[in-house]
């Protein structure tokens, strides 16, 4: 787009993995799976003259949040109500924080392959805490309400408008989601609605620096969605734009079944929620003493993973950055490299990115759960490595790994697919191929010599790819330059 520059900012909610609501004693319960309203009280149902009490380990999560997050963290902050009527919210508002939030003024680095440098840092305006709403659930001509989710711990994250595509909205989110889960804070399982995006969207005419109108895409559950609605919006608004007429500002739907955003209410403004301090909670002090100490128990978050991985390991960006997106992976990676005695990390990284990694999407199965160990892909790459099996022979013995564990010796012993060493029994196949194909070995003479890659071929087919591929080479060279000699030697008698 050359005559108008995208404007984007995001605001991501994900619920917090604790283990009891924000504001009452509730557990918390896969809202997707329990039976509905099986985990509610008088207080996330909103009943007249309950009293809410803040949880403190979803401020100490949210507190790990904002401080991976670069923020500055406020010494106190006030939990406000925000006044709106839906079915799915039972008292009549929302218990967030607005005018004082939790923490401010934060950033992330996104790797951004378009972008004049490899990074980009996007900045993050504030980090607060609410509660989440129920769940409507149409039926037909009706619809029900789920309170199982109402009051789980909420955090919001809002960016401030420094993205210019829906590609950098995606690659923002997927950073994003990578850094609450190597936090531990949230599962990141996008399917189950514990992460949902908010996408405000404008367009200026280039090189502007003024802010266009904006429109806010609501509830997207996907990265795929987030993408597509922001990708459409972008035109829809360019089109408008370029006829003249001006954007509404707009609250906004994603239609997924035809790809198209529909309008469901003009936008509010701040004081349309007309907001005010929650009554019945006291503004939340927090000590310096326990934000330090969360500080120092963060783990090596993924950006900084990324690039020791690339010093220490000598990886590309590619390999460091899909090593490193989860923190699961990454822990076994480094594993592997603790017990490969001296195997190459980058020949680890790419069987493990490449063949592990492919048998694990195709199984739908997380990579702490499958049956290959750490131990067990080193010491396969090992055997590859050092010549004892072909690389052909390492998918197969990975194969029965995957499907069944134990350790690739096993497999190899088990299977037979110990690779021929022996230079004397190589010499001897690659003498009975030729002189099973003399046709061939005649048009290799005359001037074909890419017919030595077809003699390799058979050659491997006779000892079924166990022959070391480096001796059969030098085997079958030795052979063809004898049989040169000879025809040459013949020829000029």
């Amino acid at each position: 787009m050359t005559d108008f520059d995208p404007v984007i900012g995001l605001e991501v909610h994900a619920e917090l993995l604790t283990r009891s609501k924000m504001f009452c004693g509730c557990a918390v319960v896969d809202s997707t799976a329990a039976e509905p309203n099986s985990s509610v009280c008088e207080i996330c149902s909103g009943m007249p003259g309950s009293l809410p009490v803040i949880n403190q380990r979803a401020v100490e999560y949210a507190l790990r949040v904002a401080l991976a997050l670069n923020c500055s963290i406020a010494e106190t902050s006030v939990f406000a109500r925000k006044n709106y009527f839906y079915p799915d919210l039972p008292k009549g508002f929302q218990i967030t924080q607005y005018e004082f939030p939790l923490a401010t003024d934060g950033w992330i680095e996104i790797d951004d392959p378009s972008a004049p440098v490899s990074s980009k840092r996007v900045r993050i305006r504030r980090v607060h805490l609410e509660e989440d709403t129920g769940k409507l659930v149409h039926r037909e001509r009706h619809s029900l309400v789920d309170y199982n989710r109402s009051g789980v711990p909420l955090l919001e994250i809002v960016s401030e408008p420094d993205l210019g595509s829906a590609d950098q909205a995606r690659l923002y989110s997927l950073s994003l989601r990578s850094l609450l889960r190597y936090l531990e804070v949230n599962s990141g399982d996008l399917e189950k609605g514990v992460m949902r995006f908010e996408a405000n969207v404008s367009l200026r005419p280039a090189g502007s620096v003024e802010l266009g109108t904006r429109t806010e895409i609501k509830n997207l559950n996907s990265f795929r969605a987030l993408s597509r609605s922001i990708e459409y919006e972008i035109d829809r608004q360019a089109t408008l734009l370029r006829s003249g007429k001006p954007v509404a500002q707009d609250t906004l739907g994603w239609n997924e079944e035809q790809q198209i955003t529909v309008s469901q209410r003009s936008k509010e403004e701040a004081h349309d929620y007309r907001y005010f301090p929650e009554p019945d909670l006291p503004p939340l002090h927090i000590d310096e003493t326990w934000v330090e100490q969360i500080r120092a128990d963060l783990p090596e978050l993924p950006a900084v993973k990324r690039a020791r991985f690339m010093s220490e390991y000598g990886l590309n960006a590619y390999a460091a950055g899909v090593l490193t997106a989860e923190r699961s992976t990454a822990a076994f990676y480094e594993a592997a490299i603790e017990s490969s005695q001296g195997t190459s990390p980058v020949k680890i990284a790419n069987w493990l990115s490449g063949d592990l990694f492919g048998l694990l999407n195709e199984a739908g199965v997380e990579i702490d759960q499958s049956k290959v160990t750490s131990e067990a892909l080193a010491g396969l790459v090992a055997l590859v490595e050092t010549g004892q099996i072909s690389a052909a022979s390492g998918k197969a013995v990975l194969d029965v790994l995957f499907a069944e564990g134990g350790s690739p010796e096993s497999v190899v012993e088990k299977e037979g697919l110990a690779q021929v060493q022996d230079q004397a029994a190589i010499r001897l196949i690659v003498e009975q191929v030729l002189s099973n194909n003399p046709d061939q070995v005649s048009e290799y003479l005359a001037g074909k010599p890419a017919l030595s890659e077809w003699f390799v071929g058979q050659i491997m087919r006779e000892t079924r790819g166990k022959a070391d591929p480096a001796r059969v080479r030098t085997e079958l060279d030795a052979a063809l330059l004898a049989l040169n000699d000879q025809e040459q030697s013949q020829s000029g008698r």
